[in-house]
């Protein structure tokens, strides 16, 4: 496996390998020891997969909230992501701060995403599967929202087309909110 760490510390990029010949490629995508290796620890138990039916769809901002923080392993099965996460840990020195990836099914980049980020993503190409593992099962009581193009975070998606979200996602709170909310604890 490549295991890249990315500009804000515990994140990485992670390129399975590939071994391909006339009939196609077989690919390990997941490796408890080599991801250890890295200094990846996280004890994945559970899959999520979402499909997106088209382009400009999104999801996130989202994290789970203490005591149900997630860590996640990230890869598009089918399709293309502009995929977002913001550094939320309290008392980092990179508390806010945000950097963007995108994840394709036809080079196999996965993003590792550690415990208290805000993560996110819009599809690039219709019919998208994107495959998640993480670490904690999912708690409607911790889950926070925070709105995709919030203007604090800035962040560019690379995607100008109209957009698709869910009722809650159209609502998410505003990030100097939940800024507030998280400093006041």
């Amino acid at each position: 496996m490549d295991i890249r760490p990315l500009e804000i510390d515990g994140a990485f990029m992670i390129r399975p390998r590939r071994n391909a010949d006339h009939r196609g490629w077989l690919m390990e995508s997941y490796n408890r020891a080599a991801l250890a290796e890295a200094g990846i620890t996280a004890d994945f138990v559970q899959d999520n997969l979402s499909w997106s039916e088209q382009a400009g769809t999104v999801r996130g901002l989202h994290l789970q909230a203490a005591p149900h923080q997630q860590a996640k392993l990230v890869q598009v099965m089918s399709g293309r992501i502009a995929d977002a996460i913001v550094d939320v840990r309290p008392g980092s020195p990179g508390f806010g701060r945000h950097l963007r990836v995108e994840l394709d099914a036809r080079d196999g980049w996965q993003l590792f995403v550690p415990r208290d980020f805000l993560h996110g993503f819009v599809t690039l190409e219709a019919h998208t599967r994107v495959l998640y593992k993480v670490d904690q099962p999912w708690s409607a009581q911790a889950e926070r929202s925070v709105r995709w193009d919030d203007p604090d975070l800035a962040i560019e998606w690379a995607w100008s087309g109209p957009t698709i979200l869910s009722p809650k996602d159209s609502v998410g709170q505003s990030f100097a909110d939940y800024r507030r909310t998280v400093l006041a604890h």
